[in-house]
């Protein structure tokens, strides 16, 4: 990757100039224009020595960062910002009051990346672990058209909802997930232990056994031959699929699936439709043009198959189309939605009505991850009601007709 230095013209006409890191200057052009700057000249940057790499066993003891200190800095630069402090100063405070040596270390490297000539936001993508290209595109937006206050105040708004969705979810998931993994023990020390013992009692029955009998005996002995096989088949499996979720393609297959699950599915989209909607508000704020906000509204939703929507409705747009009939066209809008948008563009109050688009949609995210746990638990008792049934037809009713049989020639 190259470094290339450009200067352009915002919204406003006002020249402007800076560094991003692309592979070639038509990706250099392109994100310019995705941020609403038309390039006027890009050419090869003269490249800072990197500093050198810490050792191995340095990064394996430094904690990594994780998304509550991204809020707390996200808060901490919107309340800097706000104030008036410059970025380069700001960024020395946080990095002289961080007790967090990851932490220390990003404020450092953002630094030598501003004084190099490097926007914020180009000095934020050589941290991909750290700041996801959601961030990325708000900052770069905040910084193309000088509302980076706001981008901040936004950003941890949206960590802070992720947050709270993401321990509302574990609270919801948390009681079936240790029925479901107390099953599957359960079903692991029956194969390998319960059946085989009772195995031998039932050759000595020298009988008929039942259909479901001998199916629960084929799968113990199946289980207890093949156990290292089928452990590597489980590990091998699970490092597939997430090796092809990480190809382009395997990543827009998943992303469509996410959405047509039939409970958190609906969960999903209403949370990935409220960050499209507060992005693009945002961005429609800030004056960015709609086709370029779009570009990088896209790449903000942090799924592809919306994303690849998103796109669609830029492609419309740039043919003339009116927004409320591309988005209209998706089919991930419901109709009160497509019906404020269409209002908003009538009456030029759009950004407003996303932000209420946003609003309703995390409301319902809300609403649904709190009816998460009671629409799992029937499906649960379900799968367990059946479990057991199995073990006492498979198990039991061989003993149970010992049992009779017994009785009857007492």
């Amino acid at each position: 990757m190259t470094t290339w230095a450009w200067r352009g013209r915002n919204h406003r006409g006002e020249l402007i100039q800076g560094v991003i890191d692309a592979d070639d200057d038509d990706a250099v052009a392109q994100q310019l224009l995705a941020g609403g700057v038309t390039p006027v000249e890009i050419k090869v940057a003269v490249r800072a020595v990197e500093a050198p790499a810490a050792g191995w066993w340095a990064a394996l003891r430094t904690a990594p960062l994780q998304l509550l200190d991204l809020l707390l800095l996200s808060r901490q630069m919107y309340t800097l910002q706000r104030a008036g402090v410059p970025i380069l100063r700001a960024l020395a405070g946080l990095q002289a009051s961080s007790s967090k040596p990851a932490m220390v270390a990003l404020l450092a490297d953002l630094r030598a990346s501003l004084d190099q000539g490097r926007e914020l936001a180009t000095a934020m993508a050589r941290h991909p672990r750290v700041f996801d290209p959601f961030y990325i595109a708000m900052v770069r937006v905040g910084e193309m058209t000088g509302r980076l206050t706001e981008s901040f105040k936004q950003l941890a708004e949206h960590i802070e909802f992720d947050l709270d969705v993401r321990a509302r979810v574990r609270q919801a998931l948390r009681y079936p997930m240790l029925v479901v993994g107390a099953i599957v023990i359960a079903m692991f020390v029956i194969n390998l232990f319960v059946i085989p013992t009772f195995a031998n009692v039932f050759a000595s029955f020298k009988a008929q056994l039942p259909l479901m009998t001998r199916i629960l005996l084929a799968l113990s002995a199946f289980t207890v031959r093949w156990w290292p096989l089928l452990l590597a088949l489980a590990v091998s499996t699970g490092w597939g699929v997430r090796t092809w979720i990480a190809t382009p393609a395997g990543r827009y297959t998943w992303d469509r699936w996410k959405l047509r699950l039939p409970i958190a599915g609906p969960i999903v989209l209403k949370a990935t439709l409220a960050r499209f909607a507060r992005s693009f508000a945002l961005a429609s704020r800030s004056g960015v043009p709609i086709s370029s906000a779009m570009t990088v509204v896209s790449q903000t939703v942090d799924n592809a198959f919306v994303g690849q929507r998103i796109e669609q409705m830029r492609d419309g747009i740039e043919r003339g189309e009116s927004l409320s009939r591309c988005a209209a066209a998706t089919g991930v809008f419901t109709p009160i939605v497509l019906q404020m948008i269409a209002v908003g563009e009538e009456t030029g109050e759009l950004d407003t009505l996303l932000d209420e688009i946003a609003e309703m949609y995390e409301r319902e995210t809300d609403y649904a991850i709190k009816g998460l746990s009671s629409s799992i638990e029937p499906v649960l008792l379900t799968i367990i009601g059946a479990m057991v049934l199995v073990l006492a037809l498979g198990v039991f009713l061989p003993l149970w007709n010992l049992g009779q049989a017994a009785s009857g020639r007492g």
